[in-house]
C-alpha cells in the first residue's frame, strides 16, 4: 500500500481520508453523468415539442412530407432516409433524402429512380416489415443481417447509386388507431465526428413519439386536402355549369387555371397566394351566364354591338360575386373585373393600365389569352404551342405585364406538360368527369 496516498508509512486517518474522497470523486462523478443524461433528455423532449409543434403547422401535404422526414433526421443525426406512405397493401415512396448523393448528383436527384414508386407490404422487405408488424427494426449493419430472419436489406439503389448503407432505424407512423399509415427509414447514424455509427436504442421511443406525431399532422393533412379538392371541384362544376352553352368551356377552365398557378408560382409568388389563384382563377368568365347564346355560339367575327354585349361578362361576373365574404370568392370578383384588362390601358371595362390592373388579373390575362390562342374555337382552329407562345411574348409591355410574360416563359416546362395532358378536349373531358384532383401544393 506503500505509496498509493502519496505518504511513506501507512497511516489509517490518511487511508480512511483518502478512500472517503475517493468515493466521494466517484459520486460527483456519477450524479454529474446522471445530470448530464437528464439534461440530455430533456432537451430531446423540448425538439420533440418544438417538432410536433411545426408538423401541426404545416398544411401542405408536400411539404409537410419533407418536414418530417427532414426533422427525423435531423433529430436522430441521419445521413440519409427515406418516407413511405401506405396505400393499400403497398407503401409509396414520397420523400428521400440523403447528403452524400446531394454533393453527388445535386439536390433533388437522390431520389429520381424509386419516386413514387409501390412496393407491396410484405415482412420480406425493411419497410414493408415495419408496416405489416408495426415494429420498429434498428440494424447496425444493412449487410450482416443474420440470415434467418424474415426481411431482407435490398442493395439495389447502394449499387446503382455508388452509396454504402450502414446502419438503419425503421420506424411505423401510426394513427390515433394504432394502424401504420406510413415508415420512416433512416440511413447511417453519425456521432459527433462524423464517424457512421449504430442508432442508439435510445433514440427508438423518441422517433417513434416523433413518427406518431408526423401521423396525426399526414393525416391532418389529408383531410385539409381532401376539403380543398371537394371545394375546387365545386367551384369548377359550378363555373362549367354557368358557362355550358360555350361548348369549349369546360376544358378552358381547367387549363387556364392551371396554366395562371405555373405563372402564378414563376413569378414567384408565396405558395398560399398560387392556391388562392387556383381556386379563384376558374370564375374569370361566370359572367357570360348574362351573354346570349347567339354570341357566344356565333362562329365567325362579332360585330360592334355583339362584342360590345360579350365585354359586359366582366361586370355581369363581378357583380355576380360582389359582397363575398370568402377570401377566394373576393380574388375571383377581381379576376372577373380585371381579366381583359391591358397594360397599355387599352382593354376593358374600365381602361386600367400598368400595376393599378391588380396583379392575379394581369397573371389570370396572359394565361386566358394563351389557351384561346392555343385552343380549337367555333369560331377558328386551335394555334400550334409555339406561335402563340410567341404572340404572347410579344405582347409584353402592350398587352400583358412584362413581368407575368418573364414568368410565363420560365413556367413554360410545366405550361407544355398542362397543354399536352389536356390537349385532346375528349380526353380532357373523361379527366373532369372523373374528378381528376388538381395537383398538391
Amino acid at each position: 500500500m506503500r505509496g498509493f496516498y502519496g505518504g511513506g508509512a501507512t497511516d489509517p486517518n490518511k487511508s480512511v481520508v483518502g478512500r472517503r474522497g475517493f468515493r466521494r470523486e466517484l459520486s460527483r462523478e456519477a450524479a454529474l453523468t446522471s445530470m448530464n443524461r437528464f439534461m440530455d433528455q430533456r432537451e430531446q423532449l423540448l425538439k420533440l415539442n418544438q417538432i410536433g409543434i411545426a408538423l401541426s403547422n404545416e398544411r401542405n401535404l408536400g411539404a409537410l412530407l419533407d418536414l418530417i422526414l427532414h426533422e427525423a433526421r435531423n433529430f436522430t443525426r441521419a445521413e440519409a432516409g427515406t418516407l413511405f406512405t401506405r396505400h393499400g397493401e403497398h407503401l409509396k415512396f414520397e420523400v428521400a433524402h440523403n447528403d452524400v448523393l446531394s454533393e453527388k448528383l445535386g439536390r433533388g436527384n437522390t431520389a429520381r429512380h424509386i419516386r413514387d414508386t409501390l412496393i407491396p407490404i410484405t415482412k420480406q422487405s425493411l419497410a414493408g416489415y415495419t408496416a405489416a408488424t408495426g415494429e420498429v427494426l434498428n440494424i447496425p449493419d444493412a449487410y450482416a443481417i443474420p440470415a434467418e430472419s424474415e426481411y431482407r436489406f435490398n442493395d439495389e439503389y447502394d449499387r446503382r447509386n455508388g452509396f454504402r448503407t450502414q446502419s438503419l432505424l425503421v420506424v411505423p407512423m401510426k394513427s390515433v388507431q394504432d394502424e401504420v399509415i406510413g415508415v420512416l427509414q433512416l440511413l447511417n447514424a453519425r456521432d459527433e465526428g462524423g464517424k457512421i455509427v449504430p442508432f442508439d436504442r435510445r433514440f427508438e421511443m423518441l422517433v417513434l413519439s416523433l413518427a406518431s406525431q408526423a401521423a396525426v399532422a399526414y393525416r391532418n393533412a389529408c383531410l385539409t386536402q381532401e376539403i380543398k379538392q371537394a371545394y375546387l371541384d365545386t367551384i369548377l362544376r359550378l363555373s362549367i355549369a354557368a358557362e355550358y352553352r360555350d361548348t369549349d368551356t369546360a376544358v378552358h377552365i381547367r387549363r387556364m387555371s392551371l396554366y395562371s398557378a405555373a405563372i402564378a408560382e414563376a413569378m414567384p409568388l408565396p405558395a398560399d397566394e398560387v392556391e388562392q389563384i387556383l381556386f379563384a382563377s376558374p370564375m374569370h368568365d361566370i359572367g357570360k351566364i348574362g351573354v346570349s347564346d347567339r354570341i357566344l355560339q356565333k362562329p365567325g367575327k362579332l360585330t360592334e354591338e355583339e362584342f360590345a354585349e360579350m365585354k359586359k361578362h366582366t361586370t355581369i361576373g363581378a357583380a355576380i360575386l360582389d359582397g363575398a365574404e370568402a377570401p377566394v370568392l373576393k380574388l375571383s370578383c377581381e379576376i372577373a373585373l380585371a381579366h381583359h384588362e391591358k397594360w397599355d390601358g387599352s382593354g376593358y371595362p374600365a381602361g386600367v393600365k400598368g400595376a393599378d390592373i391588380p396583379l392575379p388579373g394581369r397573371i389570370v390575362a396572359v394565361a386566358d389569352v394563351f389557351d384561346a390562342l392555343a385552343s380549337a374555337r367555333c369560331y377558328k382552329p386551335a394555334m400550334p404551342f409555339e406561335k402563340a407562345v410567341a404572340i404572347v411574348e410579344e405582347g409584353a409591355g402592350k398587352h400583358f405585364d412584362p413581368d407575368c410574360v418573364a414568368a410565363f416563359r420560365r413556367a413554360l416546362p410545366k405550361i407544355r406538360q398542362i397543354y399536352d395532358e389536356y390537349r385532346d378536349e375528349a380526353a380532357g373531358m373523361l379527366k373532369l368527369s372523373a374528378a381528376a384532383p388538381f395537383p398538391a401544393r
